[in-house]
């Protein structure tokens, strides 16, 4: 067999499999790998450093929802949502009572998110219509006829309500959510907390794509994505168990894991189920909006959000279960 027919069979390959998955497998694999690298070594230097690339991600991912909601011509204050989520992330990690500081400042971070919504401060700028304009070229027409959202040029109150409530559930959705994810880094066994709530997810949106392209056969949910399967949530179940069975065999003494090895079923049943709820919220708020990837900064993984939707769902499950059983 000649080298061109071999390169020729090798690619349509790579076409079926994208296809089924339905994102660039290549481009997704790469930019997986460059993301496992980047986590574990901000780890191996410190937890600290971690923290910060948790604030870095949650304010790409804030970026992407900022021109997502744009693309209807919703406005959220991202400035604002930019400070709120690093003050709100830094001082859950650095401050002694880290539920308290929590609470305190998502509850002032709501208040001044609501009132600078509420106001002209969030404008449109170039980059940003930019970014929406490149986002609607790759739309698909059907997707936007059926989005759930109008922009009502005739109502100036209505607009200014949906600017606040939308910016509103945006502080809820990363920044809140994302407290989750470094309160636990607070506690004993910091490094352990953060592979599970990291890559136990992670590893259950791989389980998800790979037995979801292989077996899938009865769709879990149709309307909002057509491409998740009853066989995708299994698999997800399947490889988040697995991914907690190792982080728990190699970061936990013996003693722990023979009185507490149930943890990790019930994590590998509870994080496969949510983080595929994750995802299927995150499908549905794209069809509303009627766009096809949340964000665009992530080759292969259609964008920030994309990546973190089923981490950031997972987060509170994971920590309240780290938390009643002592891990």
């Amino acid at each position: 067999m000649s080298t061109s027919k071999r390169k020729e069979e090798a690619e349509e390959a790579i076409d079926s499999i994208n296809k089924r998955t339905g994102r660039n497998m290549p481009q997704a694999i790469g930019t997986g790998a460059l993301l496992v690298v980047l986590i574990l070594a901000s780890l191996l230097m410190s937890v600290d450093v971690f923290v910060g690339l948790v604030v870095v991600f949650m304010i790409l991912a804030l970026w992407e929802l900022r021109v997502d909601f744009a693309t209807v011509g919703i406005r959220i204050p991202v400035l604002t949502l930019w400070l709120a989520s690093a003050v709100t992330l830094v001082s859950t990690y650095a401050f002694p009572n880290h539920i308290a500081a929590m609470s305190a400042t998502v509850s002032v971070a709501l208040v001044v998110v609501a009132l600078t919504a509420s106001t002209r401060l969030s404008m449109v700028g170039r980059r940003v219509s930019m970014a929406v304009a490149s986002k609607l070229s790759n739309a698909d027409a059907q997707m936007r006829e059926f989005s759930s959202f109008n922009v009502d040029a005739e109502s100036h109150q209505v607009a200014r309500l949906t600017n606040v409530s939308v910016s509103l559930f945006t502080m809820m959705y990363v920044p809140f959510l994302a407290c989750f994810i470094v309160l636990p880094l607070t506690w004993e066994h910091p490094v352990a907390h953060a592979f599970f709530l990291v890559f136990v997810p992670s590893l259950g949106d791989i389980g998800g794509l790979v037995f979801g392209a292989w077996l899938g056969r009865h769709k879990l949910s149709p309307r909002i994505s057509p491409k998740k399967s009853v066989e995708g949530l299994l698999g997800s179940i399947l490889f988040c168990f697995l991914g907690s069975l190792v982080i728990f065999l190699i970061t936990y003494d013996q003693a722990v894991w023979t009185s507490r090895w149930w943890v990790t079923v019930l994590l590998g049943v509870l994080v496969g189920v949510v983080g595929t709820f994750g995802d299927l919220c995150a499908s549905m708020l794209k069809r509303d909006l009627g766009i096809k990837d949340m964000g665009h900064l992530l080759k292969g993984h259609g964008g920030v959000l994309d990546r973190v939707d089923s981490i950031l769902m997972a987060a509170p499950f994971i920590c309240i279960t780290l938390a009643a059983t002592g891990l």
